[in-house]
């Protein structure tokens, strides 16, 4: 092989790493725009039934701490951990924690909704989103 093969075969994994990159965001970017469309299908419906909201919590990245927050709205996990704000933003309910946020309470910023909550994560255990919030809505039908 020579040099100028080997620069062709270096420019050709160069366009395919970047063509995968390219394919990932895009699935990435799909995913959440499906994820944000069911919470705010979620949180329309909630509101609609007057589905009782709670003030949200944040836990300390440490795990140790819980801080107040401003937020409103459901937990969509048994470890409250994961919530939907009553603006229907989504959110990930861990802080740095400090005496500022016992204080003043903590500002947890929206994340992007997945479609499967706690796919990757190292319990094994995930489940679709959909799924959650549909049974946040049948615990409330009366």
């Amino acid at each position: 092989m020579d040099a100028h093969d080997g620069q062709d075969w270096r420019e050709q994994r160069r366009q395919a790493v970047t063509a995968h990159a390219a394919a990932e965001e895009r699935r990435r970017a799909t995913e959440q725009a499906q994820a944000a469309q069911l919470v705010a299908r979620f949180v329309a419906e909630a509101l609609r039934r007057g589905l009782p909201t709670t003030r949200l919590t944040a836990r300390s990245y440490d795990g140790r701490g819980r801080y107040r927050t401003r937020l409103r709205g459901w937990y969509v996990d048994q470890a409250r951990s994961r919530a939907v704000d009553t603006d229907g933003r989504f959110h990930l309910l861990t802080v740095p924690g400090g005496l500022r946020a016992r204080l003043f309470g903590a500002d947890p910023e929206p994340s992007p909704p997945p479609l499967v909550v706690g796919a990757g994560g190292r319990d094994g255990e995930s489940i679709p989103l959909e799924v959650l919030l549909d049974r946040l809505l049948a615990g409330n039908d009366n």
